[in-house]
């Protein structure tokens, strides 16, 4: 993906495109891909960089959600177990299998919980992707070797899936790409154009870099801004009621010594009505989530002091020695976009996690809610709104078939560079061009000087902050470590994007500021 070209393309058409996307994150790519796979022309907007908000801070589960079981949404859980496994076949480089363990204290809990996950794997039908057992106590601290053994009585072993979300989204912007649509990070919508009947027909929206200007038209546009959809929505329409109730959710990231071993910890019930996760991930451990309803989203949301002390002492229960503040490498908090509940003072841990499609008078479409591994399922509903209130040629969704960039069933063989499936030849590439771009950019972590430049030449970056968070997992991980890391990658972003050095300072400081978020205070 090249911005230059994509930014030449968007200001050289003339006609209408038949549908522009407000968003880029997993629900607006998401549509970009399976209206661009149909043969429709896709313009994209993001405001910031692909996946900055809500998409590049899930718990990185591809899961049906077990929780939704307890409260009885069966509907969902079945979707989503569907489209785990469609996810685990047109994206196995990134989405995996991740077995869990539920330790059981009490002598009632194992056959409970069995119980329950039993009817979990049968609602998963052909999409299984692991078998439900029994554990004694021996096999529960063999797959979970650092929970507390004091009392435990054994435990169940589920299977579910995992991946890499910001990772996943950019190989769905460059499948989208690959399937002639127009995506622009960096290009916020300012104001909507009217048709003569009042009905919004356009966008105008801003280079962010540059300040330039454009209009684009189409014969429909969506809203898919996720928990800043309802201030889109009042771009076009001031007199519009909120659709969300934000609620955020913190992570806490640690080490990955204290957690040694390939399975997974959940707990099952925590004091707010919630699960915890506790997963490993890139090396590390990823502890998570909380629920806490908040008044208004930010770009850049922070983590409340009782969300950090809530996750240290609900873990502190589970595992044989107890983890505190000072062992935390990075926090990570995300907002979720959850359509507000028809009742008054409804706790958020219990709003619905579905989807829903709403048609404003100024004939703006907004899709809202959902989940990360619903996503294709959400554009697919959503496509197909699309082609009636545009009257554009009936054509079937593809997607549910349709190979996502990168696509490689044994991705292992690129050992460091797996993640990127089938372009880790061309990343080793690179190597050839310089030797110094094997180097690693920090010894803490595995990341080389070669996916800087990748990320600038293929995968649309423009700042530290996209290379450091999102092409790369580094501040996500160990927030300190992409702190050093930060004059490094600015000084190759600004050589492959021809900047001088005033940019490199302006860069670093943003990115130290930007990074503040992700270490406790």
């Amino acid at each position: 993906m090249n911005r230059d070209e994509m930014l030449r393309r968007a200001r050289e058409r003339s006609k209408p495109w038949d549908i522009i996307v407000i968003g880029g994150g997993a629900t607006g790519i998401g549509i970009a891909v399976d209206a661009a796979s149909r043969g429709f022309d896709v313009l994209l907007l993001e405001q910031n960089d692909f996946g900055k908000g809500t998409s590049s801070r899930s718990t990185k589960l591809v899961h049906g959600g077990v929780r939704y079981l307890r409260q009885g949404n069966l509907a969902l859980v079945r979707e989503a177990l569907h489209e785990r496994g469609v996810l685990q076949r047109n994206a196995p480089h990134i989405v995996h299998d991740l077995p869990f363990v539920i330790p059981g204290y009490h002598w009632w809990e194992k056959s409970y919980y069995w119980l329950g996950l039993y009817f979990y794997r049968l609602l998963a039908g052909i999409e299984y992707v692991g078998t439900t057992r029994w554990l004694s106590k021996a096999q529960a601290l063999e797959q979970v070797p650092a929970i507390k053994a004091e009392h435990l009585r054994g435990g169940v072993l589920y299977h579910d899936g995992q991946f890499d979300d910001a990772r996943l989204l950019i190989h769905l912007a460059m499948t989208a790409a690959e399937n002639n649509a127009v995506l622009l990070n960096y290009a916020p919508v300012i104001e909507f154009l009217r048709h003569a009947s009042g009905t919004v027909d356009g966008v105008r929206y801003r280079d962010a870099e540059t300040g330039e200007k454009q209009r684009a038209t189409a014969r429909v546009l969506i809203n898919a801004t996720g928990v800043f959809c309802d201030q889109v929505r009042r771009l076009a329409e001031p007199s519009a009621a909120n659709l969300v109730t934000p609620s955020q959710g913190i992570h806490l990231v640690f080490a990955g010594r204290h957690f040694p071993g390939r399975a997974a910890l959940m707990v099952p019930s925590t004091r707010d009505g919630r699960v915890l996760f506790a997963i490993p991930w890139h090396g590390q451990m990823l502890v998570g989530t909380t629920d806490t309803p908040i008044d208004q989203p930010t770009l850049e949301p922070q983590p409340q002091g009782q969300e950090v002390d809530f996750i240290l002492a609900t873990l502190s229960d589970y595992l044989a020695t107890p983890l505190a503040r000072s062992d935390v490498l990075s926090v990570f908090t995300g907002i979720r976009p959850l359509v507000r509940p028809k009742v008054s003072g409804q706790s958020t841990a219990k709003v619905s996690r579905d989807h829903t499609l709403h048609l404003d008078a100024s004939g703006l479409l907004t899709i809202t809610g959902g989940k990360w591994t619903t996503y294709r399922q959400m554009a697919e509903d959503c496509v197909d709104r699309a082609i009636e209130l545009g009257k554009l040629l009936k054509r079937p969704c593809v997607t549910e078939e349709l190979q996502i960039h990168g696509y490689d069933t044994d991705a292992q063989r690129h050992g460091a560079l797996k993640i990127y499936g089938s372009d880790a030849p061309r990343l080793f590439e690179l190597f050839k061009e310089n030797r110094a771009w094997e180097e690693r950019l920090h010894p803490a972590l595995p990341y080389v000087t070669a996916e800087v430049v990748w990320a600038a030449r293929q995968e649309l970056a423009r700042s530290v902050e996209d290379v450091l968070a999102r092409r790369t997992r580094m501040l996500f991980l160990n927030a300190r470590a992409a702190l050093e890391c930060a004059p490094k990658v600015a000084a190759i972003l600004a050589q492959e994007l021809h900047r001088d050095a005033a940019w490199q300072e302006s860069q670093v400081q943003a990115f130290t500021e930007s990074a503040r978020n992700y270490l406790l205070q």
